[in-house]
């Protein structure tokens, strides 16, 4: 096995880990070991932290990776990593001075419905930094051909620390303003650790001298902040503005555990993206339209399938796992139904994004993600204030599902390509059928026993019926594989 698979599996399995570590930490320890108003604020403070971030970076952790194999010696390897160092600090000390010159005029404005938030501004700018070093120090690791130990600290680090923390806060060993400090103390760590690692796959010395390509390099850079800014802007700006716009930032806090019960649908395209970006990438330069329709077609099918069956499990449960959870988290379930949508439909459309990554109209990319960006602002503008969550979850699976839908008619247009088929269709009309029969179904025990028992039903009927319409070739293999048909 190649260095290359040997690693895709091994940060497969902490992807995993961390995933399930971070929905013990969100469903469970964050909501009965905090209130309702302090996980809120943190999940306030971690989304801003987040839309920070890009800026924080300057676009270094992408321009690292695309330049760093065209340096050959030494000498200009370690020119070219002292710019990437030094750089961000073109936006961090600026940044630093405003905020310092005008920091009660900026905690007045993000505390304006939550007074709790004002005293908390200085831990949003070192998490943003913290956030974005991180990043670089990964991407020096990456370059040098080593992922394994960053996507450890990547999924699992800090999460597997805040969960040591929650139950610190349990035991009365921790008030809830010191579980804030360690938090951002967790993410200063993380950072360091990177950075030691990195420096010992490879030790870049400080040299400056002048660098072929700065205009290009910068150019890439500036570029890559507005597409990561518009990126983490896309996953944090609900939550962000339900901070800013309702009064009770615990909403935040009911929110945030509904969206991330969604977000379970997204790990196969994940999982899937890493495989069909060099795919995508070697039909379009080969120009083998054949096969490139083929593969947006065989990936939109699976991912179908597979967040197919996910939703069932969600949406079938959904009840019976806020049975678990405490009552005043209860009021997220239509924002995890409609979510839910928003995510469906996105793994629908297999490797749209792949193909518009690697063709020639890749900047498009960035403008349907501006797009995205304003329509999410826009929308959660107009339904925060009237509907609380549920118009924020609203206005995320219009963006969405907008979003998604001018991608699919552009590639349209340009590659006379279509991810959908009438085997598409089949598969939806069975994911409703299945919601319509079993949504309102239980079994008289507990909550939990009621979540195994249903999904293994719901597993047999849907995965029986996928095999039987032959809406998948791929999947039916599968089927076949594991259980010995023939």
């Amino acid at each position: 096995m190649s260095i290359v698979l040997k690693q895709t599996f091994k940060n497969t399995i902490s992807t995993y880990l961390g995933f399930g570590i971070g929905a013990i930490n969100t469903l469970f320890l964050y909501t009965n070991f905090l209130t309702d108003e302090y996980y809120g604020l943190v999940a306030f403070l971690l989304s801003a932290a987040n839309i920070m971030m890009p800026f924080m970076a300057f676009g270094v952790h992408n321009a690292v990776i695309k330049f760093y194999s065209s340096f050959k010696s030494k000498a200009s390897i370690n020119s070219f990593f002292t710019l990437m160092l030094f750089l961000p600090l073109a936006f961090i000390i600026p940044t630093a001075l405003i905020g310092y010159i005008f920091y009660e005029g900026i905690g007045n404005l993000l505390s304006n419905e939550n007074k709790i938030v004002g005293d908390h501004i200085l831990h949003i700018f070192v998490l943003a930094i913290a956030m974005a070093y991180f990043e670089i120090f990964f991407a020096w690791s990456k370059v040098q051909l080593q992922t394994v130990f960053g996507n450890v600290m990547k999924e699992i680090f800090h999460r597997a620390c805040i969960m040591i923390l929650l139950f610190l806060v349990y035991l009365d060993w921790l008030t809830v303003d010191q579980f804030i400090l360690a938090l951002v103390a967790v993410y200063v760590l993380r950072m360091l650790i990177m950075k030691l690692y990195a420096y010992s796959v490879r030790f870049p010395k400080i040299r400056f001298q002048k660098i072929k390509d700065l205009p290009a390099i910068l150019k890439y850079a500036l570029l890559m902040i507005i597409a990561g800014s518009v990126a983490m802007l896309i996953l944090d700006i609900d939550k962000f503005m339900i901070g800013l716009m309702i009064e009770d930032i615990g909403q935040v806090a009911y929110y945030s555990v509904a969206i991330f019960i969604a977000t379970v649908i997204a790990v196969p395209q994940r999982a899937m993206h890493q495989i069909m970006m060099p795919l995508t990438a070697k039909y379009l330069n080969d120009k083998n339209k054949i096969a490139l329709e083929d593969l947006y077609k065989r990936s939109s099918m699976s991912l179908l399938i597979i967040s197919g069956f996910i939703f069932l499990l969600i949406v079938l449960n959904i009840n019976q796992l806020y049975e678990v959870l405490p009552q005043e988290f209860r009021g997220g379930l239509f924002v995890v139904l409609i979510v839910s949508l928003a995510k469906l439909y996105d793994n629908s459309i297999g490797n749209n994004n792949a193909i518009l990554f690697n063709s020639d109209y890749y900047r498009m990319v960035l403008f349907f993600g501006v797009l995205l960006a304003f329509l999410a602002i826009v929308l959660n503008y107009i339904f925060i204030p009237i509907y609380g969550i549920e118009g924020s979850a609203f206005a995320t699976f219009l963006a969405v599902a907008i979003y998604n839908t001018i991608k699919v008619v552009f590639v349209k247009q340009k590659f006379n390509m279509l991810p959908f088929s009438r085997s598409s269709l089949k598969v939806v009309l069975l994911l409703i059928l299945l919601t319509g029969l079993m949504y309102f179904w239980e079994f008289p025990f507990h909550p939990i026993m009621n979540i195994v028992l249903k999904s293994l039903m719901v597993g047999v009927l849907y995965f029986t019926s996928v095999y039987k319409l032959k809406v998948s070739e791929d999947v039916s293999n599968q089927i076949k594989k594991y259980l010995r048909l023939k």
